[in-house]
């Protein structure tokens, strides 16, 4: 019976077995149910326990990524450094549910904080593909991601972060009268910003008081900062939501967010929107702008 109550005492059996991926299968078993038992607290706390204690895998989700209509159970094995939630030598493994043989995938950047595993189908194969995110713990909030596809008969890695990064190219410049030109030079648009949200102490230290600059400006676009995947059509097919950091004049003078749909075209994924997605100024609720 798919019951929580039963998923977690068989969790406990496997841990004091030392079986320490069926446990964790069967603590994620237990954790999706609405009604987690004993507590969803107490399931973490076993997950965190193994964890600490085997020091091996740090996720893991179950589906069928081969096609052959079996589940298969796919993970997260890493070495975690002492005293600190940075994982090193961070692998994809992978458990065929028809043969019971594993996979081992080595990743190209493999150390980090947070990896994780999604699973879902991008590319319209109607199997799930692997999406593994990993942050690299800097400053500007950046990730690494991996999608890996089965076909024709092998694992196939179908999108890399850095790849990706190193594809698009941006042009960031200051204007005069307060504004920052944008422009996507792959997507071939071109974005105004409205600097004024910065406030006064900002554009006092680079601009003149007539509003002309008081020297060139040019910012950058960051690599991928965030990567979410999303199913805008809702045809059970994932796009890949990309974000990525507008900066001004260093990492934290963000400006604003640069967001990319990717969609799978049959060969890789392209830009199949681009946006360009500013924050928001506070004001009192109680004067008008």
């Amino acid at each position: 019976m798919d019951s929580p109550v039963y998923w977690y005492y068989l969790a406990y059996a496997q841990m004091k077995a030392g079986m320490l991926e069926q446990a964790l299968t069967s603590i994620h078993k237990a954790l999706s149910s609405q009604t987690p038992y004993p507590s969803k607290e107490r399931l973490l706390e076993m997950k965190r326990q193994l964890q600490a204690e085997h020091n091996t895998v740090v996720d893991v989700k179950r589906g069928d990524v081969t096609g052959d209509g079996t589940i298969d159970t796919v993970y997260l094995t890493a070495d975690k450094t002492p005293d600190s939630p940075f994982w090193q030598n961070i692998t994809l493994v992978i458990r065929n549910g028809r043969t019971n043989q594993y996979e081992k995938i080595f990743l190209k950047e493999n150390a980090g904080y947070n990896p994780t595993i999604f699973l879902g189908d991008f590319t319209g194969n109607k199997m799930n593909d692997i999406l593994i995110v990993i942050n690299t713990g800097g400053s500007e909030g950046l990730i690494y991601a991996y999608v890996f596809s089965f076909m024709n008969g092998v694992f196939q890695q179908i999108f890399d972060s850095e790849v990706f990064n190193k594809q698009d190219q941006y042009d960031v410049t200051y204007k005069n009268h307060y504004k920052a030109n944008v422009t996507s030079l792959n997507q071939k648009k071109k974005y105004a910003i409205d600097l004024t949200f910065k406030g006064d102490d900002y554009l006092v230290e680079i601009y003149n008081g007539d509003g002309t600059l008081k020297e060139p400006i040019r910012g950058w676009v960051s690599p991928l900062s965030g990567l979410y995947p999303v199913d805008f059509e809702r045809d059970g097919i994932y796009e890949l939501n990309a974000y990525q950091n507008i900066a001004g004049r260093y990492n934290a003078d963000w400006l604003c967010y640069v967001e990319n749909v990717l969609k799978w075209n049959g060969r890789e994924f392209i830009s199949a929107r681009q946006n360009v997605a500013i924050f928001g100024q506070d004001f009192d609720a109680h004067k008008s702008f």
